[in-house]
């Protein structure tokens, strides 16, 4: 069943045609090797893995039945692989917003998820802070012992709130995305609207068919040149942030840009939002600077 009606524009088809990764009872090879892949792109937020980065000797111990995919998602969260990745340089905030996601499949709730996990890590250390999700009733009731966590935050169902579904749009950018190659770079997305407990609306993944929409980069800096390397004020001596989304580059393969923006003189402002148009962008915002 789809997501949403709205499945295929917001980006979550793939979500919902994908069947839940589980080792059942008397399980096949190809059934490990295809939770060994689900448990990689789930907890590493669908970025590369090479073949050097494997974790061979826990990937050995659940195809022989030593681990159950529980305790083979806890090595992989727990392993320097995943710290590396998602731990050593990010922020806090960032960090534990990747581990709701990654580790009980939603976004976080409220301030108080970032208060525990934060008290957490500073009294008794990371690996205590990854077992807090995985031996969580939630884990438990969600996943058992044998489920591969999935973004469950995009479903409805007893114990999730509402809040949840909005934010995972803010976590989760399409199925072919990276958690570590976002626009947004290491910086945390939810930390404002988890602050003053509001949320913000659903924007599409970049991988819908019509989910482009702006976010600025972790620098959010505003070009200091205009649109076609103009940096003279005009005529009229007033400019335009314009911020845009989706706009298509020239040349082959077309490439198109997520989030863009430019310093455009005001009598510039009429065409150039017409130039957008024609390569496929949509205006996000015009604030006079």
């Amino acid at each position: 069943m789809a997501i949403t009606t709205a499945a295929s524009r917001l980006g979550t088809s793939a979500l919902s045609d994908t069947p839940k990764a589980e080792l059942r009872p008397y399980y096949t090879k190809e059934d490990v090797e295809t939770v060994i892949r689900a448990t990689y792109r789930q907890l590493l937020g669908n970025d590369h893995l090479m073949k050097s980065e494997r974790l061979i000797s826990a990937e050995s111990l659940l195809r022989d039945g030593s681990l159950t995919v529980r305790e083979f998602v806890r090595a992989v969260a727990k392993s320097e692989l995943y710290k590396t990745k998602f731990f050593y340089n990010s922020f806090q905030t960032r960090t534990i917003e990747l581990n709701y996601k990654h580790l009980l499949g939603r976004a976080i709730y409220d301030e108080s998820e970032v208060i525990y996990h934060l008290d957490l890590y500073e009294n008794q250390g990371y690996a205590a802070d990854i077992d807090s999700y995985i031996d969580s009733v939630e884990y438990q009731e969600n996943f058992g012992e044998n489920i591969v966590p999935y973004y469950r935050g995009f479903n409805t169902q007893r114990g999730q709130k509402t809040v949840g579904f909005t934010r995972m749009f803010r976590l989760y950018r399409g199925y072919a995305n990276s958690d570590t190659s976002q626009i947004e770079g290491n910086t945390t997305r939810l930390g404002a609207e988890v602050g003053s407990n509001s949320a913000t609306a659903v924007v599409g993944p970049s991988g819908g068919n019509e989910g482009w929409a702006y976010r600025s980069s972790a620098q959010n800096v505003t070009p200091s040149s205009g649109f076609g390397g103009a940096a003279a004020y005009g005529k009229e001596g007033k400019l335009f942030r314009v911020e845009v989304s989706g706009i298509r580059k020239g040349g082959y393969p077309s490439v198109r840009h997520s989030s863009k923006a430019f310093i455009v003189p005001v009598e510039d402002l009429s065409s150039q939002m017409q130039k957008f148009q024609r390569l496929g962008g949509k205006i996000a915002s015009i604030t006079p600077i």
